[in-house]
């Protein structure tokens, strides 16, 4: 193959996967200079200063000079179009030339580049780094890949030159070290073999999906083909490197979908689906390409078909960006995005236009029943009792009569009660919804159980109308139709839920209403892990059928290992369902991303804690204070961190319900408050008994031993989902007692 010619004024430039997040471990001011010599370099590559040139015994790999110290490494893809694919200081560039692989993958068809010399040196490093074997040593390992042949990683699409490597890991340590490195196919059909998965299922989930058609016809001189193929992003602007960089990959991970994905996105499916997974894995990805894909699929129109829904404001908003950034003005124009709450309230106000009540939260009504049961003198029933059973039965399941509460299931509940108790709790329950309408009140689950009602016999009317038809021979009756001042229709063609495990009963008998029962009719993605509310379901019995449209995705692109195995200690001996019945689990669980274990930090009291709060903060001055967080358990304990951190100087802003308040300074708010965000670094404070779980929740354990269990299992949730909103560093602290969620982290030393 002979040298390309320089190319002439203006170029295109591409990042390869991977190097951003080389480049971002760099000092600030060599990123700065990154992003200077990018601008410049897609000006004019030709210019005098970049000294650019291929680096010796190579043809296609060229360096550039970024500042007086560092290079870049650049591979030639053809005429004007080049691929970032490392920044190094000049004293590297030239060592171990030989040990720069790079080529096109012949089974995926993608450009793949490994530094073999930095792999190779994680891996002896991990290997050195193991404990001392006590006398007498005893025989080296077995190798993690030795029942498999080259060929056959080479078949399922592992790098070529890294196979020699692949097949010495004898630690999951060395093999997490590797698929740091290594290209992300590569990483992923690792850590599949590596978890059990046969040879033949690793071929059919990850490497087929990414396979190009016809091997034998994969053209290896063609690059930029290849980079289409590729995991990289064109680089337009000087925004586009910055969001990547700074943002740590986050840009691209908010609309990145993994080719291994993409099946679960383009499927047919004869009725409803789900997909579950861990944080991280790509769950609201899938949602949003399985959006766009049905959307891609309509014929011609105006109106909004598509229904994407979630569980709160924030979460609604974030996915109408992320579409809008996937598929432009023309997918956003044919879907309507709208929290669950909002569509309910819409629905409720159809019928409804002149309601004038003002909206309650739970706490807020629970204070109500307080108070009923006060001024009726009744000391039988618990207040918050009766608020569960308010919310979680009656409102919960969109029961509406005395006769239809005493048939209904109380799965979950613990307590039993007989039927004359039933009688009592409905004849309260009647006497403190009269007191809220009163009142002039309402809580957003009496309005999504009216929603559900309406929603129902909306759907009742659809289908009599339409057995009306058949047995007419499909002819309409105009005059009824007439005479309805509209023709009834199902409100939507497709509905895709996201954060699916925190929706009650009653939004998902609305749901279910809304859309005709057949293909593709509800797609769904969550994960009970994941529950931070008390919304227990199962979905089979409120007419959404999942069994045997379920997948699971277990690996993720967003957070550490060492994070995400920490953040697994605290659900450590507790079972969690699967929305239907079934237990779910994380076995399997992984990434592909290594970086530094969480710390724990003890302070002696509440302000002590908030000093290493600012001290760790100090720490992290190489990241943006906009990527960093600190979430605590209290409201007043958000207000004493952002009162600390002005103090220091630090500018922070609160998230509310809204989101955060400003778009600058380190985000600080509740852990309800850090749900669907995400950071590169996080500070857990606060952690303490009493406040992770709050002291109230013991409360429970010899009267009603099965909510304890349940407000425990919350708890930990809620813990499990702030430490999982870190990608890169996370640090968890606490005085007084710690919490007992975070015992198997402190005894096997993982937050060490």
């Amino acid at each position: 193959m002979t040298s390309p010619a320089t190319p002439s004024t203006g170029a295109t430039l591409r990042l390869l996967d991977k190097a951003d997040k080389e480049i971002v471990k760099l000092d600030r001011a060599i990123v700065g200079a990154v992003y200077k010599f990018q601008h410049d370099f897609r000006k004019n590559p030709n210019a005098g200063g970049f000294d650019l040139k291929p680096l010796k015994g190579h043809d296609r790999l060229w360096s550039a000079r970024v500042n007086r110290e560092y290079r870049a490494l650049l591979l030639h893809l053809g005429g004007n179009d080049w691929l970032l694919v490392s920044v190094k200081h000049r004293g590297h560039v030239h060592q171990n030339l030989d040990r720069l692989a790079y080529g096109i993958n012949q089974i995926t068809g993608a450009i793949e580049y490994v530094d073999l010399q930095v792999v190779e040196e994680d891996v002896l490093r991990r290997a050195a780094a193991e404990p001392a074997p006590a006398a007498p040593r005893q025989p080296v390992e077995r190798p993690l890949f030795a029942r498999y042949s080259a060929g056959q990683l080479a078949e399922l699409g592992v790098a070529e030159p890294l196979i020699p490597i692949v097949l010495k890991l004898t630690t999951d340590d060395e093999l997490l070290g590797l698929a740091e490195y290594a290209p992300r196919h590569t990483g992923e059909v690792l850590l599949r073999l590596r978890d059990g998965f046969s040879f033949e299922a690793v071929k059919e989930q990850v490497t087929e999906p990414v396979a190009v058609e016809k091997p034998e016809e994969l053209d290896t001189d063609d690059w930029q083909t290849a980079a289409g193929r590729s995991q990289a992003v064109v680089i337009t602007d000087d925004e586009t490197l910055q969001s990547i960089i700074e943002e740590g990959d986050f840009g691209r991970w908010k609309v990145f979908l993994h080719p291994t994905q993409e099946k679960l996105v383009r499927r047919n499916c004869s009725g409803p689906a789900r997909v579950s997974g861990g944080p991280g894995t790509g769950k609201t990805i899938v949602a949003l390409h399985r959006v766009k894909h049905l959307v891609d699929r309509l014929p011609p129109g105006h109106t909004k078909p598509v229904l994407l829904t979630t569980f709160n404001k924030n979460l609604a908003a974030d996915l109408r960006a992320r579409l809008l950034s996937l598929g432009g003005p023309e997918t956003l124009a044919r879907v309507d995005i709208v929290h669950v709450d909002q569509l309910a309230t819409r629905v409720v106000r159809e019928s409804d236009p002149g309601n004038a009540k003002r909206r309650i939260e739970d706490s807020h009504a629970l204070n109500e029943w307080r108070q009923l049961l006060v001024e009726a003198g009744e000391n039988r029933w618990d207040a918050e009792f009766l608020s569960d059973e308010w919310n979680q039965v009656i409102l919960g399941q969109a029961v509406h009569s005395r006769s239809d509460y005493f048939k209904v299931r109380r799965a979950g509940r613990g307590r039993s009660i007989t039927r004359a108790e039933r009688a009592e709790i409905w004849q309260l329950a009647e006497r403190f919804t009269q007191r809220l309408e009163l009142k002039g009140l309402e809580t957003h689950r009496q309005v999504a159980e009216r929603a559900a009602r309406m929603e129902i016999d909306r759907k009742t009317k659809i289908d009599n109308r339409q057995q009306q038809k058949d047995d007419r021979g499909g002819l309409e009756n105009v005059h009824v139709e007439s005479g309805s001042g509209a023709f009834l229709r199902y409100r939507y063609r497709h509905i895709v839920v996201d954060e699916a495990q925190d929706l009650s009963a009653a939004h998902w008998k609305m749901l279910r209403a809304m859309v005709p029962a057949g293909p593709d009719d509800i797609f769904l993605v969550g994960d009970t892990h994941q529950r931070i509310y008390d919304n227990q379901v199962t979905l089979g019995s409120l007419g959404i059928n999942i069994r045997g449209r379920s997948a699971r995705l277990t690996l993720s692109y967003r957070t550490t290992w060492e994070i995400l195995r920490s953040a697994m200690g605290v659900l450590e001996g507790v079972d969690y369902d699967d929305l239907d019945g079934d237990q779910d689990t994380l076995g399997g669980y992984r990434s592909v991303l290594h970086g530094l274990r969480p710390t724990l930090h003890e302070g002696g009291s509440w302000d002590e804690e908030l000093d290493l709060v600012v001290e760790q903060l100090m720490a992290w001055t190489d990241v943006p204070r906009e990527s960093v967080a600190v979430c605590v358990p209290t409201n007043q304990m958000v207000a004493d961190v952002i009162q600390r951190l002005g103090r220091r100087g630090i500018v922070s802003t609160e998230i509310t319900r809204d989101g955060p308040r400003s778009d600058e300074g380190v985000h600080v708010g509740t852990m309800y408050r850090f749900k669907g965000l995400e950071y590169r670094c996080m500070i857990i404070a606060g952690v303490a008994e009493g406040l992770v779980p709050r002291s109230s929740v013991d409360a429970w354990e010899h009267t009603d031993p099965l909510r304890h269990r349940r407000e425990l299992q919350r708890a930990r949730s809620l813990l499990f989902v702030a430490a999982t909103r870190a990608r890169d560093a996370l640090a968890i602290s606490w005085n007084g007692e710690p919490s007992r969620f975070l015992k198997p982290l402190r005894v096997t030393g993982r937050g060490a």
